[in-house]
């Protein structure tokens, strides 16, 4: 049953629920909705149609809760704007993927970099909070942050070698570049889910949150 609710202002909890489900879909979709197969999720800009709209209405829209979203520190304050200009940057600068360039591929990289090394930050700081809590399910999440990072980190670092060593990767696995954004971006919506507190397993019943529940944790 859905309730009237106690407080208007949108909660952080839904932000990063809409957050992870918005990254955990977004390569999937983009590459399902693509009319010819895509050797980034960038490359989906390219497309028109669904794929386009998806690929910029998700950033869009990961910029737009990113805005909202303060967090709990000055910290997690400035990550979640810089994150924010980052992904307005990813959605307005289309990369120059499949050799269409148009605007400015180069501020598309960088607005990608800056956007995964920020997200990577956050693991890390959802880690240490977590770490602070001392029970067996704040520490598996903990865990997954770490690991979340990690793969965050890696994937943009393979990409990195991969460009630097003349598509060194790319060359063998022609969407390799694809693969290795998916993996960052699922990291990424896997810890912003976790820290939605929604998934039963790493949280515990007294803190677990649901969208559509009255009197909701803090």
């Amino acid at each position: 049953m859905i309730l009237t609710p106690e407080h208007p202002e949108v909660d952080h909890r839904t932000m990063k629920l809409a957050i992870g489900a918005i990254a955990l879909s977004m390569a999937s979709l983009t590459s399902w909705l693509s009319e010819a197969q895509i050797a980034s999720i960038s490359a989906s800009y390219h497309q028109g149609g669904w794929a386009q709209s998806i690929f910029v209405g998700y950033l869009f829209a990961i910029a737009a809760l990113l805005l909202a979203h303060n967090g709990r520190s000055r910290t997690e304050l400035v990550l979640s704007k810089l994150a924010s200009v980052a992904a307005l940057g990813v959605a307005l600068f289309p990369c120059g993927c499949d050799l269409q360039v148009t605007g400015n591929p180069k501020a598309h990289w960088i607005s990608a970099a800056i956007m995964f090394i920020v997200l990577a930050q956050f693991c890390k700081e959802f880690r240490r909070r977590a770490q602070r809590k001392g029970y067996p399910q704040a520490d598996a999440r903990a865990a997954l942050y770490a690991a979340c990072g990690v793969a965050i980190l890696l994937a943009m670092c393979a990409m990195a070698v991969d460009q630097v060593a003349g598509n060194v990767f790319s060359s063998r696995l022609p969407r390799f570049t694809f693969y290795s954004e998916a993996v960052a971006l699922t990291a990424f919506g896997a810890s912003w889910l976790t820290a939605s507190r929604v998934i039963p397993g790493l949280t515990r019943a007294d803190e677990r949150f649901s969208p559509l529940r009255e009197n909701n944790p803090a």
